[in-house]
Formats: C-alpha cells, structure tokens, sequence
C-alpha cells in the first residue's frame, strides 16, 4: 500500500477529501508524475486547505513495465461482480481492491464531502478535456473547469472507476490530459490537479512558492474553449478482430458522413455521421477502435 500512495496532504482544518489516481492505465504515467510535483511543492511550501488531498498510483504493476494492462484492462474491472469478489481473479481486480481499501481510509463520515479526480491520456494527439458521468452533481463540478466535456463514456464502457467512485457517493470526473507521452499532458495534469484544490479544499493559490505556472498556461494556453459533447457511438474491438485506424486523426478532429475512418477485419469503416472523432485508437491494446461524439 505505500508504494501505491504518492502523496497525502492536509492541514488538519475540516473540509472535503479530494482522492487522486493517476496511471490507472500503466502506459499512462503522466497523471503520477503531475502527482508528484503537486506533493513537493505542497510538503515544501505547506500552504493552508480545507480537508485532505490523497494521491494514489493506479496500476502499480503496469507502470513498472510501461504497458496498458497485465491481464485486462483495470478501468473495465470495477463492476459490482468484481467488488465483491473476495478473491481477485486477475492482477488488475487485485490492483483494484488496494485503491478501494486505499480510499476506505478515508470515510465520508469524516469529510464535509468527497471529490475524485482520475487522471488519463490518449494514444493519439489531443485537446485536453475533461470525461464525466452525468450523475450526482458530477456534471455540475465538471463546469466549474475550464475546457471541452464529453459526457457519456462511463455509461457506454461499463467498470471504468469513476463510475465506481460515482455510484459510491464520490463526485468528481476523469481529466484527459493529451497524448501519452507530451510533457504538456503533465502539466495540464498538474494544473488541473492544483485548480481542483483551489475549487474543493479553498487553496489560495497565491501561497505556492510560485503561482504554477502550468495553472495558467493550462487555463489560458492548452484549455480549448468551454464546449460539451456527447457520445453517440463506441467502434468496440471483439477478440480476435484485426482493426487498423486510419492514420493521422486527431480526438475531436471533424468528420464527415460516408469519410473512412478505420478497417476491421478487411471491410472498410465509414462514418454515418457528420461529427467529431473521439480517442481514435493507435496503440496495441484496448478493446475502443473509436467514439463517434457531436457536440451539445
């Protein structure tokens, strides 16, 4: 459980619990990273917040090797099937039970209320934007950001973990933060992760060393402006199908009704809409090819 913790703050004042997972996808080691400069600046500078910010490595074991998953996907396992296994039947269900006794440590009783913040990144390029799941209040959190709002994926792709965090009385959203490897994607991360303490737990971010500047040139620079979509369809990869996306498209690229978009199995794939393409896939695992969203 300790290497699984990359940082915990407070300053012992009452307020809510904002609990922070990066690398949930072990390829994805940018959330972790923006994690850890969060917690330096934080146990160095020790500026005064409401609550507790709690920082949580994802797939442990993933990370290690730089590689999505070992034997499944861990942002599909958090099914109530697999919660309430007593015997984890895959490296990524054992994973998964440590960050839900990791967040067991941390009751609601004790907090005026609790956020979750998952942190991600894609395969191909990307606009950062923010993934929310419109129940609770979580949508209405989700606006208090700045950038684009998909609205939908945890409702199409059951036993992602905001929909755990979500149906336990959590609020909060999954943060895409760009392609996998950008140094930009850390430092959206890494601004996103300060403005939610600033929005959940009252930080003045005027008492930081330095006021972040990935805070700025997140919200001025990288942030596209404020524009909310909504999935009107998953391409999902069956085992054995041999998909191959077109090459050069980017998330929220626009597309057009009858364009090709990716093969399957030898047979093209067009599109059926004028739309916007949506975490295109170009990496060898994961079961999504593609999202098809319009906006709202």
């Amino acid at each position: 459980m300790k290497e699984r913790i990359i940082g915990n703050y407070t300053s012992n004042i009452e307020g809510p619990l904002l609990f922070v997972t990066g690398g949930v996808h072990g390829n994805e080691p940018s959330g972790v990273k923006a994690l850890e400069r969060v917690f330096e600046e934080l146990n160095k500078t020790k500026p005064q917040i409401k609550g507790r910010i709690v920082g949580v490595k994802g797939n442990t074991a993933a990370l290690k090797k730089d590689q999505r998953f070992i034997d499944e996907d861990l942002n599909r396992t958090w099914t109530e099937e697999n919660v309430q296994k007593e015997n984890p039947g895959s490296r990524e269900q054992q994973e998964m039970h440590e960050i839900i006794k990791a967040l067991e440590h941390y009751p609601e009783k004790d907090f005026t209320k609790r956020y979750f913040l998952d942190c991600h990144t894609t395969s191909s390029a990307s606009l950062p934007y923010i993934s929310v799941q419109e129940v609770n209040d979580n949508d209405e959190w989700a606006h208090k950001f700045p950038g684009y709002k998909v609205r939908g994926f945890s409702d199409i792709v059951y036993g992602a973990i905001d929909h755990y965090m979500s149906r336990t009385g959590l609020t909060g959203f999954v943060f895409e933060a760009g392609q996998h490897t950008s140094d930009e994607s850390v430092e959206n991360h890494e601004g996103m992760i300060w403005l939610a303490l600033e929005k959940a737990c009252g930080l003045d971010l005027q008492e930081l060393s330095g006021h972040p500047e990935c805070v700025e040139r997140f919200t001025v620079k990288n942030a596209p402006d404020d524009k909310t979509f909504e999935i009107v369809y998953r391409h999902e990869i069956k085992d054995g199908d041999d998909f191959k996306m077109e090459p050069g498209y980017k998330n929220f690229q626009k597309i057009e009704k009858g364009e090709l978009l990716a093969s399957s199995n030898g047979e093209e794939i067009k599109s059926e809409w004028d739309a916007y393409i949506f975490m295109p896939l170009y990496q060898s695992q994961g079961n999504d090819g593609f999202f098809v969203i319009k906006a709202v």
